[in-house]
């Protein structure tokens, strides 16, 4: 299978648990996140999800997907078929280096031949929304 993939990893001066509440706290993602808006759905497996994501350069549009990972404190991963030959994989994960120092990475998987020419086309606009998220997150997390 082809796989593109963008990551953003940032340092954050706050404990794990500060960051996790921020990403398991769905209906405030519109107060965080510049990219995912209105999320709603339930953080467990195989729970649904549906957002607003919003690119610069890209577009908005309505996103419906399933959580296939979570860990609390730790990762949210969520899967998104996003038509033929296109599956997109979305994650944040949370790395505690020591308590209240983690790496925080978020970041998109694209699958398939026409998400890895998705993935080429907007190479730059998601490198830019993931570095948007990963300051949101620092941001909010050690504020």
């Amino acid at each position: 299978m082809d796989i593109a993939r963008i990551e953003k990893r940032v340092g954050v001066q706050a404990p794990s648990d500060r960051i996790w509440d921020l990403i398991a706290d769905l209906p405030s993602w519109d107060r965080w996140n510049p990219v995912e808006t209105t999320v709603e759905g339930t953080i467990a497996f195989g729970g649904d999800l549906a957002l607003t994501e919003t690119i610069d350069g890209v577009g908005e549009r309505r996103a419906v997907a399933k959580v296939t990972e979570w860990q609390p404190l730790a990762q949210l991963i969520w899967v998104e078929n996003r038509g033929l030959w296109f599956r997109s994989i979305r994650y944040y994960e949370i790395e505690e280096l020591e308590p209240g120092a983690c790496i925080v990475s978020n970041g998109w998987i694209f699958k398939g031949l026409r998400g890895e020419m998705f993935f080429d086309k907007h190479r730059a606009k998601l490198k830019r929304a993931a570095e948007s998220i990963g300051e949101a997150i620092k941001a909010n997390a050690e504020g």
